[in-house]
């Protein structure tokens, strides 16, 4: 429960404040582009301290750790709600970005290391329910705050349940004796500076193209093309500097691992598809079904409470059959959630229906997420599951935030393109076109309208209609590849290695 409290409330965070932005930005007065560095500040700073959380865990002592970041997160948060400015505030999200940066490895770690085998299984599968809950119900927690009481509650909320958080946390996590072992061996070692500087430069700049890519148009941007050529290069530097450092701030040598190597991979590919899809639905109902942001947000929150309901169902199934084939059973269901998705989504499809293609859509992910963790472990020192969370946590979350860049650009590119081909079909030598026309402006003559009103209110709403139709083409077509995307994961399952029986070990869900 002490873990979960502060995960709950960190992941709630990345998503809650996505509904307020224009009520902070009417607020500061500032543009919508400029109220969107308040969710940019937090990712990038979130981004540089997940893969380096594993090593201050270890040199500081993860108990230290946890809390420290717990308390900066809470301080954060209350000077974030009492922000006079727009960029006080992003300079606060940045500080609470780096406290939320290493709660999850920390926590999952902490999990690993508190409970004994045969409890393990259930003991993650719970912390994974606020995982998943959380960002399902963000949206409308935070529209609901933001309707009645002010965008600053969205922040003042965290305050008490850190208090709470650290003082359970003061009482009951001990840092276990293998860990400390490790902490007096690395007390006197140097710190690894370079590698220090080169992943919060590499993995920054790479936030920062992902986040605002679209926005500028990629490649049509200057200040774009350099972040991105300047990530590659110090990316590569880092990787080759990391592999062969005696001490390095990341363990990248543990992707030797045949079974972690592969979990990375798994994660990777689902953070694209998990927080694509929870940018693409949403979105898809308030820009073309006309849903407003708060109803949008409830028809994710199914999603997110039928994976609660199915994880510990999981936990209990991971020990008992071969966790490949859960993995591979998790894979088929979630591509064949997502076809169903792309044959429903449609323009005419109520509030019932999204409601039902988000459930139908997860229920396939908590068949992956706790089996890929259970045989990311297999082969890896006890000592290193630090480092075993902090790189999966990290991979998940560039995964998402590449998914979300490039589902993004993928929509809006394939709607342009559907939009030219429909636009030549909408032309006075085509009998249909030409009917629905003439009926439009009939209907409009009928209420009064002139006859050259009538016929540009009948244009205007034969290019809407358009653009209303190319857009839910554009959805459909894209979320068809994602099904076929995950389709193909199921085969590659079998590389990975099945745990010792004898092994009973359950690491943590994500």
């Amino acid at each position: 429960m002490t873990v979960t409290l502060a995960t709950f409330m960190e992941v709630l965070d990345t998503s809650i404040a996505n509904i307020a932005l224009p009520h902070i930005a009417g607020s500061f007065g500032a543009s919508t582009n400029e109220s969107t560095w308040v969710l940019t500040s937090y990712l990038v700073s979130n981004a540089i301290v997940l893969p380096t959380s594993a090593w201050l865990a270890t040199r500081f002592g993860r108990k230290r750790f946890y809390m420290t970041c717990v308390a900066l997160f809470a301080t954060s948060s209350f000077l974030c709600g009492l922000a006079p400015t727009l960029g006080m505030l992003v300079f606060f999200r940045i500080l609470q970005g780096a406290g939320g940066g290493g709660l999850q490895p920390s926590e999952q770690a902490i999990l690993s290391d508190t409970f004994t085998p045969e409890k393990r299984g259930m003991a993650f599968s719970m912390y994974g329910m606020a995982v998943v809950v959380a960002p399902a119900i963000g949206p409308t927690i935070g529209g609901w705050l933001t309707d009645n009481y002010s965008w600053r509650w969205i922040f003042y909320i965290n305050v008490p349940v850190s208090i709470l958080s650290l003082y359970l946390s003061a009482r009951v996590v001990e840092d276990p004796p293998h860990l400390k072992i490790e902490q007096a061996k690395n007390r006197g070692a140097k710190i690894d500076l370079a590698g220090l500087g080169l992943v919060g430069l590499g993995v920054g700049a790479l936030q920062l193209v992902l986040d605002k890519g679209q926005e500028k148009d990629w490649f049509g941007s200057p200040m774009i093309t350099t972040a991105l050529i300047l990530a590659i290069v110090v990316l590569v530097v880092w990787v080759i500097w990391e592999w062969h450092h005696p001490q390095p701030i990341v363990e990248l040598r543990l992707l030797k691992n045949r079974n972690f190597a592969a979990a990375v991979f798994f994660l990777f590919i689902l953070g694209m598809v998990l927080y694509g899809t929870t940018v693409l639905l949403p979105q898809f109902m308030e820009l073309e079904l006309g849903y407003p942001a708060v109803t949008a947000g409830m028809a994710l929150a199914g999603g997110g409470f039928a994976m609660m309901v199915l994880m510990p169902v999981v936990g209990t199934l991971v020990s008992r059959f071969d966790p490949r084939k859960l993995m591979a059973f998790g894979f088929a269901v979630t591509a064949f959630g997502l076809y169903y998705m792309s044959t429903r989504l449609t323009l005419d499809a109520d509030f019932r229906t999204v409601f039902m293609i988000r459930v139908i859509q997860v229920m396939g992910l908590p068949f992956v997420f706790i089996p890929s963790n259970v045989l990311s472990y297999v082969g890896i020192p006890r000592e290193k599951n630090n480092q075993v969370s902090s790189l999966i946590n990290f991979t998940r979350n560039i995964g998402g935030s590449i998914g979300i860049a490039m589902l993004s650009t993928l929509l809006t590119r394939e709607t342009q393109a559907q939009r030219v081909a429909y636009s030549e079909k909408m032309q006075h030598g085509n009998p249909q076109f030409q009917q629905m026309l003439n009926g439009l402006m009939s209907t409009l003559q009928g209420r009064g309208m002139s006859s050259v009103d009538a016929m540009r209110q009948a244009y205007a709403r034969m290019d809407g209609l358009l653009d209303q139709q190319a857009a839910a083409v554009a959805y459909k077509d894209i979320i068809s590849v994602l099904a076929l995307l995950i389709l193909c994961l199921v085969p590659i399952v079998s590389i990975m290695k099945r745990p010792p029986k004898a092994q009973g070990e359950v690491p943590p869900a994500h």
